[in-house]
């Protein structure tokens, strides 16, 4: 079983949920009689397994369900104010399906129709569905103004997904959408090289410079993190941490017990989290998990030696949307290493699979998963509870 997610952002880009992609093997392929039923039952157990927390970060989860599903006792086994019911394109709507939707908004469940291209004045579920997904790939915004004047008539909530440039997220606020989804976030929305958010803060460059050294010194790093007070507090309290609340009483000791590898790992998601001080808080959650995630996969292939590598490569996978301009413009003021910088620009390295995995994996396209990990000599049944970790581990840091 495998489940991935895509966020759901308010308006102002806080998090309203997550859209659960899953599948019940590699090679299945959207939402195909068995295999939908199949999926969607799986991805119920996985929850509830794994814990629904650990996947939605306590919030919205938006769940497909075919008609047989609907019908099914098991959609009852996710409480209703956790997870929303998102009812497939082409479902055939009777009066048995809307007694049951009734029944299921009467406990508490909200009701999403998935991308929906009808009349809405016209649909059987206009009165019940709370919640109108439209698929602006299949229907662009110019073309559905009536539908959307229509469903704020009806005080429904106005979905917005595929949305993939600034100009549709606020074409979408603007015609009225309530939710959006896609990764139009992870794109550059401003062309700038202006001052990068003081060039990283001045810190940090000299902190990465040194560690990308052929031999770094505990001693140069030490002089530098002393130059910061607010650094130099967070290092000792990590340290702390670790060490279950035995202090470290100098910032060498404390860099020494850390080690070079985990330290420079520590700084890169410092660096991230205060570059993204005014990005939606999902943008970090996605780098972080998407760094723990490459971590465990180099560890489970012939790459085992290279996980920190693999993890620093994913981390700084979204930071061209963090800083506004294009990833091989931001990388030339980056000190990562050539072979983390080739990954992400154009695949040509050793690193790349490890990339590729991830961002397929992501996007719920198992078939590309699965060529990837052939390579990587990786099981994909270990991918989901790989996954999982990944979203544990973010959402501690995160914290």
């Amino acid at each position: 079983m495998y489940i991935a997610r895509q966020p759901i952002f308010e308006k102002d880009l806080s998090t309203f949920g997550y859209e659960l992609l899953f599948r019940s093997s590699p090679n299945a392929r959207g939402y195909d009689g068995t295999d939908a039923n199949l999926s969607t039952i799986t991805v119920l157990q996985g929850l509830l397994e794994a814990g629904l927390g650990k996947i939605s970060d306590y919030s919205h989860v938006f769940v497909n369900f075919t008609k047989d599903m609907l019908l099914s006792d098991l959609v009852e086994v996710i409480p209703p104010e956790q997870m929303v019911i998102e009812i497939l394109e082409g479902t055939i709507i009777d009066d048995q399906l809307i007694r049951r939707v009734q029944y299921l908004k009467s406990i508490g469940y909200k009701i999403a129709l998935d991308d929906f291209d009808a009349d809405l004045g016209k649909y059987e579920l206009k009165d019940d569905a709370d919640i109108i997904k439209f698929d602006i790939r299949a229907t662009p915004l110019e073309t559905i103004s009536s539908q959307v004047a229509e469903a704020h008539i009806r005080k429904k909530v106005l979905l917005a997904e595929k949305v993939e440039t600034l100009e549709e997220f606020e074409q979408a606020k603007e015609m009225g959408f309530h939710l959006l989804q896609g990764y139009f976030f992870s794109r550059p929305n401003i062309i700038t090289r202006a001052t990068y958010k003081r060039q990283y803060k001045h810190t940090y460059l000299r902190i990465l410079q040194e560690l990308k050294s052929p031999e770094p010194s505990y001693q140069k790093l030490t002089e530098i993190v002393e130059t910061d007070a607010s650094l130099s507090y967070r290092l000792m309290k990590i340290i702390s941490h670790r060490n279950q609340n035995q202090l470290s009483y100098s910032i060498k000791r404390a860099l020494v017990q850390m080690g070079i590898k985990n330290f420079e790992r520590w700084i890169n998601i410092l660096m991230l989290q205060d570059l993204s001080e005014d990005k939606p808080d999902e943008l970090l959650k996605l780098s972080l998990v998407r760094s723990k995630f490459a971590e465990q996969l180099c560890g489970a292939s012939h790459l085992h030696e290279r996980k920190i590598d693999a993890a620093v490569m994913a981390l700084f996978s979204t930071i061209d949307a963090i800083l506004d301009d294009h990833m091989e413009n931001v990388l030339t003021t980056v000190p990562l290493s050539p072979e983390i910088k080739a990954a992400l620009l154009n695949g040509d390295s050793l690193l790349a699979p490890i990339y590729y995995t991830v961002m397929c994996f992501e996007k719920g396209d198992l078939a590309c998963v699965e060529k990837w990990t052939s390579e990587l000599n990786i099981d994909t049944a270990l991918l989901n509870g790989m996954y999982v970790k990944a979203v544990e581990w973010a959402n501690k840091v995160y914290q």
